[in-house]
Protein backbone atom coordinates (compact mmCIF):
# COMPACT_ATOMS: atom_id res chain seq x y z
CA UNK A 1 0.00 0.00 0.00
CA UNK A 2 2.69 2.55 0.91
CA UNK A 3 4.47 2.04 -2.44
CA UNK A 4 1.20 2.94 -4.15
CA UNK A 5 0.79 6.07 -2.04
CA UNK A 6 4.30 7.22 -2.90
CA UNK A 7 3.80 6.54 -6.62
CA UNK A 8 0.43 8.33 -6.60
CA UNK A 9 1.90 11.29 -4.76
CA UNK A 10 4.75 11.57 -7.28
CA UNK A 11 2.21 11.45 -10.12
CA UNK A 12 0.11 14.19 -8.54
CA UNK A 13 3.18 16.35 -7.95
CA UNK A 14 4.23 15.99 -11.59
CA UNK A 15 0.72 16.83 -12.79
CA UNK A 16 0.46 19.90 -10.58
CA UNK A 17 3.91 21.07 -11.65
CA UNK A 18 2.98 20.72 -15.32
CA UNK A 19 -0.60 21.95 -15.45
CA UNK A 20 -2.00 23.44 -12.26
CA UNK A 21 -2.46 27.15 -11.73
CA UNK A 22 -0.50 28.60 -8.80
CA UNK A 23 -3.71 30.12 -7.44
CA UNK A 24 -5.41 26.75 -7.24
CA UNK A 25 -2.56 24.46 -6.13
CA UNK A 26 -0.09 24.72 -3.26
CA UNK A 27 2.42 22.62 -5.22
CA UNK A 28 2.05 24.77 -8.33
CA UNK A 29 2.50 27.89 -6.21
CA UNK A 30 5.77 26.54 -4.81
CA UNK A 31 7.04 25.73 -8.31
CA UNK A 32 6.04 29.20 -9.51
CA UNK A 33 8.01 30.80 -6.67
CA UNK A 34 11.09 28.80 -7.61
CA UNK A 35 13.70 26.59 -6.03
CA UNK A 36 14.73 29.01 -3.29
CA UNK A 37 11.18 29.13 -1.91
CA UNK A 38 10.94 25.34 -2.07
CA UNK A 39 14.27 25.03 -0.21
CA UNK A 40 13.14 27.57 2.37
CA UNK A 41 10.02 25.51 3.02
CA UNK A 42 12.06 22.30 3.13
CA UNK A 43 14.41 23.83 5.70
CA UNK A 44 11.46 24.96 7.81
CA UNK A 45 10.02 21.45 7.74
CA UNK A 46 13.40 19.95 8.66
CA UNK A 47 13.62 22.17 11.74
CA UNK A 48 10.04 21.33 12.74
CA UNK A 49 10.83 17.62 12.36
CA UNK A 50 13.92 17.92 14.57
CA UNK A 51 11.95 19.78 17.24
CA UNK A 52 9.16 17.19 17.09
CA UNK A 53 11.73 14.41 17.55
CA UNK A 54 13.12 16.13 20.64
CA UNK A 55 9.60 16.55 22.03
CA UNK A 56 8.76 12.92 21.24
CA UNK A 57 11.79 11.71 23.14
CA UNK A 58 10.60 13.58 26.22
CA UNK A 59 6.88 12.86 25.93
CA UNK A 60 6.95 9.38 24.42
CA UNK A 61 4.29 10.51 21.94
CA UNK A 62 5.38 10.28 18.29
CA UNK A 63 2.20 11.72 16.73
CA UNK A 64 3.69 15.15 15.95
CA UNK A 65 6.94 13.56 14.81
CA UNK A 66 5.08 11.48 12.23
CA UNK A 67 3.10 14.52 11.09
CA UNK A 68 6.20 16.67 10.67
CA UNK A 69 8.14 13.88 8.96
CA UNK A 70 5.30 13.57 6.43
CA UNK A 71 5.61 17.31 5.76
CA UNK A 72 9.39 16.96 5.38
CA UNK A 73 9.05 14.06 2.94
CA UNK A 74 6.35 15.89 0.99
CA UNK A 75 8.45 19.00 0.56
CA UNK A 76 11.49 16.87 -0.33
CA UNK A 77 9.42 15.33 -3.11
CA UNK A 78 8.39 18.81 -4.31
CA UNK A 79 12.09 19.75 -4.44
CA UNK A 80 12.94 16.62 -6.40
CA UNK A 81 10.05 17.29 -8.77
CA UNK A 82 11.23 20.85 -9.33
CA UNK A 83 14.63 19.48 -10.34
CA UNK A 84 13.19 16.82 -12.66
CA UNK A 85 13.44 13.84 -10.32
CA UNK A 86 11.03 11.86 -8.18
CA UNK A 87 11.01 9.30 -5.39
CA UNK A 88 12.11 6.51 -7.71
CA UNK A 89 15.58 8.07 -7.96
CA UNK A 90 15.94 8.15 -4.19
CA UNK A 91 14.57 4.62 -3.83
CA UNK A 92 17.07 3.38 -6.43
CA UNK A 93 19.91 4.99 -4.48
CA UNK A 94 18.69 3.43 -1.23
CA UNK A 95 18.44 0.05 -2.97
CA UNK A 96 22.01 0.45 -4.26
CA UNK A 97 23.20 1.03 -0.72
CA UNK A 98 21.19 -1.79 0.84
CA UNK A 99 23.96 -4.37 1.10
CA UNK A 100 26.68 -1.83 1.85
CA UNK A 101 27.99 -1.08 5.26
CA UNK A 102 27.19 2.54 6.06
CA UNK A 103 30.77 3.05 7.17
CA UNK A 104 32.14 1.48 3.98
CA UNK A 105 29.79 3.57 1.82
CA UNK A 106 30.86 6.77 3.55
CA UNK A 107 34.57 5.87 3.25
CA UNK A 108 34.15 5.25 -0.51
CA UNK A 109 32.74 8.72 -1.19
CA UNK A 110 35.02 11.10 -3.06
CA UNK A 111 36.73 13.57 -0.77
CA UNK A 112 35.53 17.17 -1.11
Amino acid sequence: MSDQVLAQLCQVLAERKAAAEPGSSYVASLHAKGLNKILEKLGEEAVETVLAAKDAETSGDNKDLIYETADLWFHSLVMLSHLGEDASSVLAELERRFDLSGLAEKAARPKK
